[in-house]
């Protein structure tokens, strides 16, 4: 099992019937794969659907249906289309559960930076803004570290997306959960080492009393 492949099956656990789940572009939309097929969960795509299946097989690609980072995607029976102003009106109404994001950045006070690098090509701001403080929940989804640094830090140094917004951090090393005291390691794959995990972490962890192995089974 590769790295993002551990992340979104972790990512899936955290999804209940019922829910309505918006999935950010890149490692996010590999989580669709791992919904068990007896759960009903429904996907909102900020482009303007709601409804996203599994993604598609090689030769059953339409390219007239894609999410909003341009990947073509399914459509499940009962899957709905509608413009830009119905689709934020879904978001920033409250009725998204839960947004899956990628970050460059997160820290230990729950902020977010994952919409651009100074200096570089940026593609623009998208959903994300309106995501992380429309959703009931939020969930970070991303490698622990990026080129050997960390990626989880004391304060982020990118341009903030969002302040205070991030209720959970997904990556293939550990779990870990913001609360008012800081940055909870919740659970943590078995083939790491609580120090290793603190040491590829700038932010300071707390480890829970409770800690478990993380299930990505």
């Amino acid at each position: 099992m590769n790295v993002k492949e551990i992340i979104a099956k972790r990512v899936a656990k955290e999804l209940h019937d019922g829910d309505v789940v918006n999935l950010g572009i890149g490692l996010p939309t590999m989580v669709a794969n791992y919904i068990p097929a007896d759960m009903d969960v429904t996907f909102q795509s900020e482009n303007g659907f709601v409804g996203l299946g599994p993604a598609p097989e090689a030769d059953n690609v339409d390219m007239d249906l894609v999410n909003a980072g341009g990947q073509p995607v399914t459509a499940i029976p009962g899957a709905a289309f509608f413009d830009s102003a119905v689709s934020f009106s879904i978001i920033r109404g409250g009725h998204v559960d839960v947004t899956v994001l990628g970050a460059l950045q997160v820290d230990e006070k729950g902020n977010l930076a994952n919409w651009m690098i100074p200096g570089k090509m940026v593609p623009g701001m998208g959903g994300a803004m309106d995501l992380v403080v429309g959703a009931k929940k939020v969930i970070i989804s991303m490698t622990h570290t990026a080129k050997g640094k960390a990626k989880i830090l004391k304060e982020c140094n990118l341009p903030l997306t969002a302040a205070g917004q991030i209720n959970m951090i997904i990556t293939e090393m550990a779990v870990m959960e913001q609360t008012d005291k800081g940055l909870v390691l919740t659970e943590i794959n078995p083939e790491y080492t609580v120090e290793e995990v603190q040491a590829a972490t700038e932010a300071t962890l707390i480890i829970s009393d409770d800690l478990k192995k993380m299930d990505i089974a």
